[in-house]
């Protein structure tokens, strides 16, 4: 494995070290009177306890939908940017990496993602966020094509839904190519590249542009013993990649972004216009002759709006790089059985294609 990742500094939230202006916000402080200072861009300090928190944001929320009330999707979209504003000047302190109100949750990436500093104060929606995260990487997901538990790092995508990746195993168990090398693209949480191991891969070089990917996937690799077999690399694509692949694997993004896009779980959900030609003019010096390219994708765009163009098809119908091989679908099945589906999910399908070169690059 590729060790430059210990030199990696994860990307974490932002915080203050500083003495700054606060107004402190106890259980007996007018919540109606907080919301509206920090709409008007005051700093208001949880105290007490970490409920406190929770009654001034949903009174934030309430105050907000009365000066946002068109339920259009520009309406909305300006709710959300001025509640994300507003909401991370509430702020909560932090004391020997816990938080110094009562009944607060314990979170392990105070201390794992601030190792250097131990008092500081942070907004509280990113200790929501950051909450979550590390319940999640306690008790791990279960991905049972892989037979195995995952402990997804901070800040990095994982999926809650495994139909996708029922196709991908399907395909590889009758895979009867060469196994000798593959590249995944966008490696996030790991999944793909040890589907990839279990069924006989001998090296993978993986890239993700996430830091936090490559951080949480190598420790990930150490834990599973598949240190010798996946080279990591952060950057974007193929960067730093000097092989030819039997098989070059890409889960992409789904939806084509109409917004400038963040660092993290955004590039995971949306993808930028360019990446798809970008990827495929690169993907063609990258795989051996007889190579397969795999991606996994969804119509979801499509079912949203049938006009959206497809970008696999796309590029098979626009330029001459690849033919197509095999094309799977698979009903998206609802997380959970409860999930009484109104929305336009219902239509979805997720998608395995197989594309091979029409000429080999050298």
């Amino acid at each position: 494995m590729n060790h430059d990742f210990l030199s990696l500094q994860p990307d974490r939230p932002p915080i203050i070290t500083s003495e700054i202006e606060v107004i402190r916000f106890y259980h007996d402080t007018d919540v109606k009177a907080a919301a509206q200072q920090m709409i008007a861009g005051t700093y208001i300090l949880v105290e007490e306890f970490y409920s406190n928190g929770l009654e001034i944001l949903a009174e934030l929320k309430r105050t907000l939908l009365n000066y946002y009330s068109d339920k259009k999707f520009q309406g909305q979209r300006d709710y959300r940017s001025a509640f994300r504003k507003a909401s991370h000047l509430l702020l909560v302190e932090v004391q020997e990496h816990k938080l110094l109100v009562e009944k607060a949750p314990q979170i392990g990436w105070l201390k794992l993602l601030y190792p250097e500093i131990s008092e500081f104060y942070i907004s509280f929606p990113e200790i929501q966020g950051m909450n979550s995260a590390w319940q999640w990487y306690k008790k791990g997901i279960e991905v049972k094509t892989l037979g195995i538990t995952l402990h997804p790092f901070y800040g990095t995508y994982f999926p809650t839904r495994f139909d996708h990746l029922t196709l991908f195993d399907k395909w590889l168990k009758k895979y009867v190519g060469s196994k000798e090398r593959a590249i995944e693209i966008g490696i996030g949480s790991g999944i793909l590249s040890f589907q990839l191991i279990q069924n006989g891969f001998e090296t993978i070089f993986a890239t993700d542009t996430n830091k936090n990917a490559i951080i949480g996937v190598a420790h990930e690799c150490k834990r599973l013993g598949y240190d010798e077999k996946i080279t990591l690399n952060h950057g974007d694509l193929f960067e730093n990649c000097n092989v030819k692949a039997d098989v070059i694997v890409f889960n992409p993004p789904w939806l084509l972004a109409k917004h400038a896009l963040e660092e993290g779980f955004d590039k995971a959900i949306y993808y930028e216009k360019e990446l798809f030609p970008r990827f495929f003019e690169q993907a063609q010096k990258h795989l051996a002759p007889e190579g397969k390219l795999v991606l996994l994708f969804s119509n979801l765009a499509q079912v949203i709006d049938e006009k959206s163009a497809h970008p696999i098809i796309e590029e098979l119908r626009t330029n001459d790089r690849f033919r197509k091989e095999l094309h799977l679908r698979r009903d998206v099945i609802a997380s959970s059985k409860k999930t009484k589906r109104t929305d336009a999910r219902e239509n979805e399908k997720v998608e395995l294609w197989v594309l091979t070169q029409k000429q080999a690059v050298s």
